[in-house]
C-alpha cells in the first residue's frame, strides 16, 4: 500500500515538472555543470528530498522552539567557523527533508521563525553588516534577506526597495510579521525601478545587498503553463543586461570602501560569472573580495560546484545538502 502510494506522489510531481524548461536546462547546464548536473537535476526535481531551514527570529525568541528543534536533530549553520557570524543569527538546518509549519501572519503579532532555503543566507553574512550601518537591500521581496540582515545587527538605516508591486506589498508584510516598531522607525520601504536608485541617492550606502531578479531554476521547472515557460526561456537573454544595469546603480549608491553583494538563485553563468566579469572590466574602483574561505567553512552544509572566481560562489543542490541554486559574489568599491 505504501509503495503503491509512494509511486503516485511521485507520478503525481513528475507530471508537475516542465520538460520544455528541464530540456532547456538539460542543454544548457550539462555543459556548464558537467557530471554534476545529474545529481543537482535529481535534487530539482525532487521536491519531497527538499528542505527549509529554520531562521529564528531574535525579536520574539522561543526557547521551547530552539529546544524542540535540537530534539528534532537539527543543528546550526556553520556556527562559529565563519569569519563572520554574529550569535543573534539562529539558523537550524535539518539533515532530513523535516518540515516545519508556516506560520501564519497576524497584525501585532511577532512571527518565531522564516522558513528559508539555507543557501540564501550566505549573501546576508557575506555583506558582514554591522551596528549602526546604512545598508540597501536593492531588490528585496519576498523580504526573507532583510529579515536575516536583522538578525545580524541594527543598522543605523535600511533602505528596502522592491520595484514589482504584488512582491512589494508582499516584502511590507514580511518585515511587519519579524520587525518591531522601534526597529521599523530606522527602515525605508519603497517601490522605486532599482536603475534609478544610484542616481537618487548616489555614495549613500556603507553596504549594498543586490539579490538580483534571475532565471529562478526550482520555480521555473514547475512551471503550470509549457507556453509561458517557453517565453520566459526566449526572453532569458536579457536578464543578464537588467542585472547589469541593477549592479551599475548600486555601485553609484554605495560609499567609497563600501561592499556590495550580488546574488542570484540560478545555476545560469551568464547571470552570475559573466555578470560580474563585465562589472569588474567595466570600472576601475571596483575590487573582487576573495570569499573562497566562506566555501571552505561552509562545506559541511553546503556542495559548491567551480566559478572560476575568487570573489564568486555557486551552491548547487547535492543529496543531503539539497540547498541552492545560489550564487554570491562580493566586491568593494575603492
Amino acid at each position: 500500500m505504501l509503495t503503491r502510494l509512494k509511486a503516485k506522489s511521485e507520478r503525481k510531481l513528475a507530471k508537475q515538472i516542465c520538460k520544455v524548461v528541464l530540456d532547456h536546462f538539460e542543454k544548457q547546464y550539462s555543459k556548464e555543470l558537467g557530471d554534476a548536473w545529474n545529481t543537482v537535476r535529481d535534487v530539482l526535481i525532487s521536491p519531497a528530498c527538499w528542505q527549509y531551514a529554520v531562521l529564528l527570529n531574535r525579536f520574539n525568541y522561543s526557547f521551547e522552539l530552539e529546544k524542540n528543534l535540537h530534539l528534532k536533530g537539527y543543528h546550526t549553520l556553520s556556527h562559529g567557523s565563519l569569519p563572520y557570524h554574529p550569535k543573534s543569527m539562529q539558523c537550524y538546518l535539518s539533515r532530513t527533508p523535516d518540515r516545519m509549519p508556516s506560520e501564519r501572519h497576524q497584525i501585532g503579532n511577532l512571527k518565531k521563525y522564516y522558513l528559508l532555503n539555507a543557501a540564501s543566507l550566505l549573501p546576508v553574512l557575506a555583506l558582514e553588516l554591522r551596528d549602526g550601518e546604512k545598508v540597501l537591500d536593492l531588490c528585496a521581496a519576498p523580504g526573507g534577506k532583510s529579515v536575516a540582515l536583522l538578525q545580524c545587527a541594527d543598522p543605523g538605516y535600511l533602505h528596502c526597495n522592491e520595484y514589482d508591486g504584488l512582491r512589494f506589498r508582499w516584502l511590507k508584510q514580511t518585515l511587519e510579521s519579524f520587525i518591531p516598531q522601534p526597529l521599523v522607525d530606522v527602515i525605508k520601504v519603497s517601490e522605486l525601478d532599482g536603475r534609478d536608485l544610484g542616481d537618487a541617492q548616489p555614495g549613500t550606502f556603507d553596504k549594498v545587498l543586490v539579490d538580483a531578479p534571475c532565471s529562478n531554476d526550482r520555480s521555473w521547472l514547475f512551471s503550470s503553463d509549457s507556453q509561458k515557460a517557453a517565453c520566459r526561456i526566449s526572453q532569458r537573454r536579457n536578464l543578464p543586461v537588467l542585472q547589469i544595469e541593477l549592479l551599475r546603480s548600486a555601485i553609484k549608491a554605495l560609499r567609497p570602501g563600501g561592499l556590495l553583494v550580488y546574488s542570484t538563485c540560478t545555476l545560469s553563468k551568464a547571470e552570475n560569472q559573466d555578470v560580474i566579469s563585465e562589472i569588474l572590466n567595466s570600472y576601475s574602483n571596483i575590487i573582487p573580495v576573495d570569499i573562497k574561505e566562506m566555501g571552505r567553512t561552509c562545506s559541511r552544509d553546503f556542495t559548491f560546484a567551480p566559478t572560476g572566481q575568487e570573489c564568486g560562489l555557486l551552491v548547487i543542490p547535492d543529496k543531503g545538502k539539497p540547498w541552492g541554486p545560489m550564487y554570491i559574489a562580493k566586491l568593494k568599491k575603492s
